[in-house]
């Protein structure tokens, strides 16, 4: 990154401090020296702070432009398989013929988890969210796999990575099944990594899944568009956990705590309970007029997104996979799906929605497709956690092997009262 000055005045006070530019996107002032200076800058949320430096993904916002590793989203989509993506978002580069290989068959060996950790499951109620279960058992991992933990060590974060990415569709999976009373099923790694949770989720001891290409292809796309969405809630979380130094286990189980809010990785699911709440067809008319009318909270949620000002580009993609897997399964007549249909012909017509860019985004789509694949809402954000890991152990692994990495350790303005003196009783 080239360095420049840039220049603030503050009290008719001039300060210089560098400006840094990235291979793309905005500049960033360095204010790293501006507490000695005797000030701090205020920005709740983060809007206008960038908390570290990354190489590994590219949002334009502006544009409708997702870049993993310089790679266009749309390119990984069509061409590549989650494992792909994964091994890229990691290492840097796609792997080769021989490094894929080499990488499926070390992924396949940690696909099942310790057998102590069903007692961790059996802790649970039955009636237990899924992401709950999730969160435990990933932290409980790092009481049962404590080899090989030098935080230091790059072999060491490339075999946490591993471990990670291998064994956390087998623990969504048996979230689910936990919840439903049905017994584990163990992952099949001839099946790939998308076929693999499938038939974890669907078949049991005496019902075998069938695997049909399109759907589980349907799959793949959902991990390789949520695998990883630069800074957000999340990322930021497991590095501010992983900056203490803290196990990669905890560091991913902060991760998962931080996607299940609602403003977050629940965005999905609150789609399909709001087309649930719209009930039919009939009544679109009345949500739109509720959406438009500034005084009434009712948002349409699955439309628009914070980052992209202009179409989500993963929308683009999802949008032909739902109806690709809605046609393959004969379920575009069904009300649910001709709702949401419906409302997604009326909204990208309607003026008021083109005019500020409130267009499907992929959560709109993928809560779609996998209801079309049967995950129920409980899951949806559990099989996103499943996806986003790829992302997670990459920038946890990037922080630590970046030397500027210290502890994060955000300021704040105090609004408490002043310092004070307790009276005489």
């Amino acid at each position: 990154m080239a360095s420049e000055k840039s220049k603030i005045i503050v009290d008719n006070k001039e300060i210089d401090l560098p400006l840094i530019r990235g291979t793309m996107g905005l500049p960033a002032i360095d204010i790293r020296t501006l507490n000695q200076k005797g000030m701090y800058t205020f920005d709740p949320g983060y809007l206008s702070t960038a908390s570290c430096s990354s190489a590994i993904t590219y949002v334009d916002g502006e544009n409708g432009e997702l870049l993993y590793r310089g790679y266009p989203i749309e390119q990984l989509s069509e061409k590549c398989d989650f494992l792909d993506v994964s091994y890229l978002l990691f290492n840097g580069e796609l792997p080769t013929d021989i490094e894929k290989q080499n990488y499926r068959k070390s992924i396949n060996g940690h696909t099942l988890i310790h057998d102590q950790l069903n007692s961790v499951y059996r802790g649970f109620r039955r009636d237990s969210h899924p992401m709950a279960v999730m969160i435990g058992v990933v932290a409980s991992m790092s009481a049962f796999y404590t080899d090989k933990m030098d935080m230091n060590n790059p072999d060491h974060r490339k075999l946490s990575a591993m471990r990670l990415l291998a064994k956390l569709p087998t623990i969504g999976s048996w979230s689910y099944t936990y919840s439903l009373g049905l017994p584990s099923v163990y992952p099949q790694n001839d099946l790939g990594y998308a076929g693999n949770f499938l038939n974890m989720m669907f078949s049991s001891p005496n019902k075998k899944y069938q695997n049909n290409p399109i759907l589980t292809r349907a799959l793949e796309k959902i991990l390789i568009l949520h695998a990883d969405h630069e800074q957000n809630a999340s990322t930021s979380t497991v590095r501010l956990v992983g900056s203490s130094g803290a196990n990669p286990y905890a560091c991913i189980a902060s991760g998962i705590a931080s996607l299940w809010g609602p403003a977050h990785g629940g965005a999905n699911e609150a789609t399909l309970k709001m087309l649930a709440e719209i009930g039919n067809e009939d009544r679109i008319g009345e949500y739109i007029k509720r959406a438009k009318d500034k005084d009434d909270d009712f948002r349409l949620m699955g439309f628009g997104h914070r980052i992209y000002r202009n179409k989500d580009p993963r929308a683009e993609i999802m949008k032909i996979t739902c109806h690709e897997v809605l046609n393959e399964l004969n379920l575009s007549n069904e009300p649910l799906f001709r709702l949401a249909l419906t409302l997604e012909k009326i909204a990208l017509e309607d003026k008021y929605f083109i005019e500020k860019k409130l267009y499907p985004n992929v959560d709109f789509y993928s809560g779609i497709v996998m209801r079309a694949l049967g995950i129920p809402n409980s899951m949806f954000t559990a099989v996103f956690a499943i996806a986003r890991t790829a992302g997670w152990v990459s920038h946890w692994n990037e922080m630590l092997s970046d030397k500027e990495n210290k502890i994060g350790r955000p300021r704040q303005v105090y609004t408490g009262l002043a310092k004070r003196n307790i009276k005489p009783f």
